[in-house]
């Protein structure tokens, strides 16, 4: 029975401890380094407006990012992310298949890729991320604003774990996705990013 308690008991400790870390944005507090997307945590959401009606909502489901960062120095950081076309997601199977084939041409191109190239910092824990996105065969600039949730030691994994918030905003038909007409489906796209990195290297 004892052990029966402790094995409850543990799990409690460690959610209630967790519960109250507080995340830091203090560079002093932060370490430097590599740091690899946590998948299970990270979300890349787009949003396009249809017919005037309603901003049409879905996602990528598989998606890996790589990140160069420096809290002391965060207009020093390098970001690379790759994203699966094919694991475009809108709730409805069939048609995530046709928007992959046929909008993505994921069997030609099977990556979305962004790469950065400036990074600005525009406010306290906010910055800008220029780059370059590759997709569809195409290459268009494209700028996230960032805001930095500042990082942690996460007790429940025993890793160094950062965070941020990014959105976007891009032109479709620069990327040759989709034919319909703008009456029909609207040619910006809002694309709403959450991330959690973890330290590469770091204890596991």
């Amino acid at each position: 029975m004892r052990a029966m308690m402790y094995d409850r008991l543990i799990p409690l400790l460690a959610l209630f401890a967790a519960s109250c870390a507080t995340p830091t944005t203090d560079p002093r507090h932060l370490p430097a380094g590599e740091w690899q997307l946590d998948p299970a945590h990270a979300s890349v959401i787009w949003q396009v407006r249809h017919m005037g009606l309603s901003w049409y909502t879905g996602r990528f489901d598989t998606v890996d990012a790589r990140l160069d960062f420096d809290p002391a120095r965060p207009e020093a950081s390098r970001l690379t992310v790759h994203i699966d076309p094919a694991s475009i997601s809108t709730g409805d199977p069939g048609f995530d298949r046709q928007l992959a084939q046929d909008w993505f041409h994921a069997g030609r191109h099977p990556q979305i890729r962004f790469v950065s190239e400036r990074v600005d910092t525009t406010g306290e824990n906010r910055g800008r991320v220029e780059g370059l996105l590759f997709l569809n065969g195409h290459r268009a600039p494209l700028v996230l604003e960032v805001e930095f949730n500042g990082g942690l030691d996460n007790v429940l994994t025993g890793r160094d774990t950062i965070g941020f918030s990014a959105t976007a905003t891009l032109d479709r038909t620069d990327f040759g996705v989709g034919n319909l007409p703008q009456t029909v489906l609207g040619h910006e796209v809002r694309v709403i990013v959450e991330a959690e990195f973890v330290r590469r290297g770091a204890p596991t």
